[in-house]
């Protein structure tokens, strides 16, 4: 039987520029793609303006070329896609996958799960907000390539989540799984910190019919006092070391050992042709002041 090819990508949000945090799950995707001789795409996740900063999509995707990412076809702005994102809200809806919500941030308990409250019907008094989708009480359980086994259950980490908000904008786990699905998308190669959103997801794509891709969750690189490098640092190395440099050093945090002081197109021949996942740490986050002593620009 013939496997469907691979079809991998990396999907930023232009919130900020390229930083080392991001660049480790753009290498881990590119490679992931291209050593199963598949093709690799890049999406602009911009479906929230008020948290965007301008210039980023641009000045990230241009950062992905310089280090010798290019992808497989023509970016997708998540930003053109708003049409299809409202007709699959209101298929959900007409279906009763879905339902209006009136309930507010304030609404919710102190776990943060939703109760359910507005599943069989709005309150006398109040009116739709939000849209959320109803996860009932199905386990989800899947393999993910580096963090193993994993058993979740979305009705007790968020309870029925939001696809769509009170201001009219639609919810990242709507959009990133109908995208997946209309991009072809087979591989899905991020940071561990999404993990916790991926059980949400397969609800979302199983209510719509769509088929789940595999899973490959990075471990995310923590700064000393335990944050997350979500933003570049002063020293950030996509913005101020060589960009042959900021690769291996990207390649060095995923378990490879790349040969140093050598050109990017060396390292990317290197890369392409050792690449190995089993190598990765089977770690959801890793503190490279801590843990790798060649980590001296944090």
């Amino acid at each position: 039987m013939n496997q469907a090819p691979v079809i991998g990508r990396f999907a930023p949000s232009p919130t900020g520029d390229l930083h080392f945090g991001s660049l480790v799950s753009a290498v881990g995707s590119f490679l992931e793609a291209k050593c199963a001789g598949g093709s690799w795409l890049l999406r602009v996740e911009d479906i929230d303006p008020p948290r965007e900063v301008a210039g980023s999509a641009e000045r990230i995707i241009n950062d992905l070329l310089q280090l010798g990412m290019t992808p497989d076809g023509p970016v997708l702005y998540q930003s053109s896609r708003y049409d299809v994102y409202q007709q699959t809200v209101n298929s959900l809806l007409a279906s009763g996958l879905a339902y209006p919500c009136a309930c507010s941030r304030k609404d919710l308990p102190e776990s943060g799960v939703y109760p359910g409250t507005c599943r069989n019907g709005i309150p006398p008094g109040k009116k739709p907000r939000s849209v959320r989708l109803n996860v009932k009480d199905d386990s989800c359980e899947f393999t993910d390539k580096i963090q193993g086994r994993v058993s979740d259950s979305p009705a007790g980490i968020s309870g029925d989540f939001i696809i769509q908000r009170a201001d009219g904008l639609f919810a990242y786990q709507l959009a990133v799984v109908v995208d997946d699905a209309f991009q072809g998308v087979t591989q899905v190669v991020r940071g561990a910190d999404l993990l916790d959103s991926t059980s949400r997801q397969i609800c979302l794509q199983k209510a719509l019919g769509y088929p789940a891709p595999d899973y490959v969750h990075l471990p995310v690189a923590m700064s000393a006092d335990g944050r997350k490098l979500g933003k570049r640092f002063q020293t950030d190395p996509v913005a101020n070391k060589p960009p042959a440099r900021s690769l291996e050093l990207a390649l060095l945090f995923l378990g490879q050992q790349p040969p140093a002081n050598c050109s990017l197109d060396r390292l990317w021949n290197w890369a392409l042709e050792n690449w190995n996942s089993n190598l990765v740490p089977r770690k959801r986050e890793i503190f490279p002041v801590r843990e790798h002593s060649y980590f001296d620009w944090v």
